[in-house]
């Protein structure tokens, strides 16, 4: 048996995959959990060092002789996270993580200082947003400027993990896309608009590497502390989406995945680049040479997980008491805002529950809606993607949400469009351990190596899944979605 690896360095917690591609199976996974230090400003925060030692202990627990089989490896890593290094390659701050709000001023003074939203969108493609590593690297400058002064090289989660792995600075397309700072057409730096941040950002940031290029070979003192091969090629990997289409199989133009996580993604591929000029669907690269038009709502599974704790209510009781609650929740509609939200651009949001009546007000109605209301936002994306050309005649799901029956038949029945679920749940993971596959082909000059989509197709749609079609409530969520709409449409003042 051989196989190889995929690393998800997620917000919650890391996986590590151990793919056997002969057979086409899993052979092995481990993994561990990690904290989030929160603030009320909106500060959320990790230590880069928590990964490593979470992939540590994911490793442990797959048995060596596994770890032995494997021949390549693939990182995918939670998108926007800013890791700031100094020359010798020492973390010098806490990692401010994608669902971090408290950078709104410093998206507001680039902004400004670039010249204005039309500006951004001419160039970059995208506007900067909470959440976006350029408005990271500016509140460093402004609160921690001894340590900027220090920092020589800035990293994303997944480029940490692979110069962990290979001792290498580098950062690929996709990834870099939702730093904020590369013109999404050519995929190249802003120079202006990493000037507005610092004259020497610039210097900072690594060499774009392209699929092909990989980003290095596993050291030895890697091989050491996580007990697998030395010298084996890691991939480029990439952002927990991009990996997270690939391990979904959304690698041509019209096939689109949602991922029901913490955060919410929905996502197509495309042969060429998407702008949306409403702000809506973000322009990211993809990670196999295309692009990858997203959505991307703060409040997902995390809504349920919220209202679950208040009602004491667990993940196995949560299908069978909303099981019976009527599309649109008896009147009730959640807006789950908990960690603000990027989807609409509302950072300072905060959860309501609505339409809350005597006759309504029950745990199993606001359980419900606060499941509908994720999908909605999904809906909104859904919309916006059709409005630019891309429409969706299915929809793979994956994450978390997607384990659950109910959450499963909301998506098809409120977005109107058949759902497929994949092969594998952890398609980021599979998605990093399909990429490493792929490369290991071309760091072996092996003969005749196709594309990577030929590559992932070969593996994602080698066994036939489910499909859920939309049922007959559609009417009942048509409505829900309105209320939602317009709730949404009423609250912002408050929030802005």
């Amino acid at each position: 048996m051989r196989t190889v690896i995929g690393i998800d360095v997620g917000t919650q917690s890391t996986k590590v995959v151990f793919y056997d591609y002969e057979n086409k199976r899993i052979a092995a996974t481990g993994s561990a959990s990690h904290n989030i230090l929160s603030g009320d400003d909106g500060t959320s925060e990790q230590e880069a060092s928590w990964w490593i030692s979470a992939i540590q202990e994911s490793m442990s627990r797959v048995p060596a002789e596994i770890r032995e089989t494997a021949v390549a490896v693939g990182v995918s890593g939670q998108q926007h996270g800013f890791v700031p290094l100094d020359k010798d390659g020492n973390v010098l701050y806490r990692v401010k993580l994608w669902n971090d709000t408290s950078t709104v001023a410093e998206c507001e003074e680039i902004t400004r200082a670039f010249g204005g939203e039309e500006k951004l969108f001419q160039q970059a493609g995208n506007l900067i947003l909470p959440g976006y590593t350029a408005a990271k690297i500016l509140w460093l400058k402004k609160h921690k400027p001894e340590l900027f002064a220090r920092m020589a090289h800035v990293l994303l989660p997944h480029d940490y993990v692979n110069f962990v792995l290979t001792g290498e600075y580098s950062m690929e397309y996709g990834d870099a896309s939702g730093t904020g700072l590369l013109n999404i057409r050519d995929r190249s730096w802003n120079a202006e608009l990493c000037g507005v941040i610092d004259p020497k950002l610039i210097t900072m940031l690594p060499e774009h590497r392209a699929p092909g290029d990989g980003a290095g070979t596993v050291s030895g003192e890697a091989a050491e502390r996580f007990g697998i091969p030395r010298g084996i090629p890691v991939s480029t990997g990439g952002g927990d989406n991009m990996m997270a289409a690939l391990g979904t199989g959304t690698v041509r133009d019209g096939q689109v995945s949602m991922s029901l996580g913490t955060s919410g993604t929905l996502f197509a591929f495309s042969s060429k680049p998407i702008i949306d000029s409403a702000g809506t669907i973000a322009a990211f690269c993809s990670s196999n040479d295309g692009w990858l038009p997203l959505l991307c709502t703060m409040n997902c599974t995390v809504a349920t997980e919220q209202t679950r704790k208040l009602f004491d209510v667990d993940v196995d009781q949560l299908d069978a008491l909303v099981g019976s609650v009527p599309p649109g929740s008896n009147g009730v509609t959640v807006l789950p805002f908990f960690t603000g939200e990027r989807v609409p651009n509302l950072p300072f949001a905060r959860a309501s529950i609505m339409g809350l009546s005597s006759t309504n007000t029950g745990r199993e109605n606001i359980l419900k809606a606060s499941m509908e209301a994720a999908i909605y936002g999904m809906r909104l994306g859904l919309n916006s993607l059709s409005e630019l050309g891309l429409s969706a005649r299915q929809i793979t799901l994956t994450g978390g949400g997607s384990k659950s029956r109910v959450w499963r038949q909301l998506a098809a029945d409120i977005t109107g469009v058949p759902v497929r679920l994949p092969n594998f749940h952890d398609s980021a993971a599979l998605g990093a351990a399909l990429q490493a596959l792929w490369y290991r082909d071309v760091f072996e000059n092996t003969a005749g190596v196709s594309s990577m989509a030929d590559y992932v197709e070969e593996h994602t749609g080698s066994q036939e899944t489910e499909l859920i079609e939309p049922g007959k409530n559609r009417d009942g969520y048509q409505e829900g979605y309105k209320r939602y709409a317009r709730y949404i449409e009423l609250l912002t003042p408050l929030y802005k």
